[in-house]
């Protein structure tokens, strides 16, 4: 369950290392910004295992992703190319990548597990 301000959310992740990572630090609350006008990211308290993850990846819009270089979560609202470092955790549910969208500026994102 993702909580942006009075929206919630949910997420189907991956059965990855990154992913597995990601859920051992739940819940966990991000600060994020606005990049691109096309994703939203922010610092997450501990780097995620790339095992097993290529070196980069093309993200569709409504995906959570990770970016290693920053630490950084990422929920993609936006169509973001391919770019080294990017790690695609999972998808948001079917309409959050709007919603995401509409929440012009910084933001603070609460992820817990259902």
């Amino acid at each position: 369950m993702i909580r942006l301000g009075d929206k919630r959310f949910g997420a189907v992740l991956d059965d990855s290392a990154a992913s597995r990572d990601l859920l051992r630090q739940l819940p966990v609350t991000v600060d994020m910004v606005d990049h691109g006008g096309v994703e939203k990211t922010g610092p997450l308290p501990s780097p995620l295992s790339l095992d097993g993850q290529p070196e980069g990846a093309d993200p569709d819009v409504g995906d959570v992703g990770y970016y290693a270089p920053g630490n950084d979560l990422v929920l993609y609202y936006g169509d973001q190319s391919y770019f080294a470092g990017i790690v695609v955790l999972g998808r948001l549910d079917d309409d959050a990548a709007r919603q995401v969208r509409e929440q012009d500026g910084p933001v603070t994102v609460t992820v817990e597990a259902r």
